[in-house]
């Protein structure tokens, strides 16, 4: 017992000096069939993204979570319909020239009908376009977890703290949205009061996956104790801090003058701006206000502390909106042109979300296949600048691959 005890100390040494190697965390895919987007985890974060085709409304997508089981180079289609149709390798096949199997007969490969992509035209598997799927294909192994799911409602924070959010058609006719669920989904990350509802009422009828951006929002401790709001920066650029949420954790007592619109503390009085309904004041009052000490830290996440004595040491902040310098370095870059959660814009190398930066085409919602009318969302990514609404363009009936042994 005790040489166990004295190994496995030995062991964690050896790991913290860096004489051992900690196992690479692991890899994993992602697929939203309602977005139609694939996303490649590499160390916890987006690495790759790519445009997909899943199943018909008739032959769906499974969902759930599955593990990569099978890959096969060249493979050869069987019709699960009759075992002697066979697609030998190359232009004709469906599956393409790469297969990646994850559940039963199904499974993610290439396809020899590009135009499809985006849509919904397969019997289940996920199709890419066959630079895609040789991309991809390299950089999964057998074990790869692959988790599909169907969200309508994509809502993401990008690396400057900004939350941007989408809403994508109901392709399968199965997640109906309402403007009360979407802001409660919002509010979650504390800017749900910064739409008005009759804005995401359109944004749902809308239903084009287009980003829409919101105001930066960052956690808040105080005292090592999460706070209800959130610090958020909108359009001004200032740093704005929740007064009601501060009032309760600190236990301080405030009023608030709304013919002068301030807020007023024994401290002192500040001015004050509401935010839906909301009511916020910038980051130096309020540290005034409530008597608090503290900035951003390397996570920036917004650490505030009643007792100077209770900071971890000096906070780096800059003297303009509180924002931590590093942080103020991103928010400085991000000004200089939009970025969505999928970094340069038509780019599948980038680790953020370029791929679901796209827009209805114009003529989408008067061509709906018979499917489903997400397929005729034009995607404007560069990779896939090509529409796939596609009354009368040809798919592949039967794609489910068969055995090919």
């Amino acid at each position: 017992m005790k040489k166990a005890f004295i190994g496995i100390l030995t062991a964690i040494w050896l790991i913290n000096a860096g004489m051992v190697q900690a196992a690479e965390p692991q890899k994993r895919i992602t697929i939203n069939v309602a977005s139609r987007i694939l996303t490649l985890y590499k160390n916890g974060k987006k690495a790759f993204m790519y445009h997909i085709c899943a199943g018909k409304i008739e032959t769906p997508t499974p969902l759930g979570t599955f593990t990569v089981d099978e890959m096969e180079e060249n493979p050869v289609w069987v019709d699960p319909k009759d075992v002697k149709k066979r697609a030998e390798p190359g232009d004709g096949n469906p599956l393409g020239l790469r297969w990646i199997g994850f559940y039963d007969m199904y499974g993610i490969h290439g396809t020899n009908n590009p135009a499809s992509i985006g849509g919904y035209y397969s019997n289940g598997c996920i199709r890419l376009k066959e630079e895609d799927i040789e991309h991809l294909y390299p950089q999964v192994e057998i074990g790869t977890k692959v988790e599909i799911f169907y969200n309508r409602l994509v809502i993401e924070r990008i690396d400057d703290g900004t939350i941007v959010y989408y809403i994508y058609p109901d392709g399968y006719g199965c997640q109906p949205l309402d403007v009360a669920s979407v802001r409660k989904a919002l509010d979650v990350y504390g800017v749900g009061y910064f739409l008005e509802n009759d804005e995401i009422a359109q944004k749902i009828e809308d239903e084009d996956g287009a980003p829409t951006f919101l105001p930066r929002a960052f956690r808040i401790e105080v005292d090592n104790n999460w706070l209800s709001g959130r610090a958020v920066i909108p359009a001004d650029g200032e740093l704005y801090i929740p007064v009601q949420a501060l009032s309760a954790v600190t236990k301080t007592d405030y009023t608030r003058d709304m013919a002068a619109n301030t807020v007023s503390t024994h401290r002192g009085t500040a001015p004050a701006v509401l935010f839906g309904n909301r009511l916020f004041v910038k980051f130096d009052d309020a540290k005034t206000l409530f008597g608090l000490t503290g900035g951003f830290d390397a996570e920036s996440t917004l650490k505030l502390y009643t007792n100077p004595l209770m900071a971890e040491g000096p906070q780096s902040v800059s003297s303009a909106s509180g924002v931590p310098a590093e942080t103020a370095e991103k928010l400085a870059e991000k000004d200089k042109g939009k970025k969505t959660d999928a970094g340069t814009e038509g780019s599948r190398e980038k680790e953020t979300r370029a791929a679901e930066l796209k827009s209805a085409d114009d003529k989408a919602k008067d061509k709906k296949a018979d499917t489903s009318k997400s397929a005729d969302v034009k995607l404007t990514d560069a990779k896939a600048a090509e529409s796939v609404n596609a009354p009368g363009s040809k798919t592949n009936e039967s794609e489910v691959r068969g055995k090919s042994k």
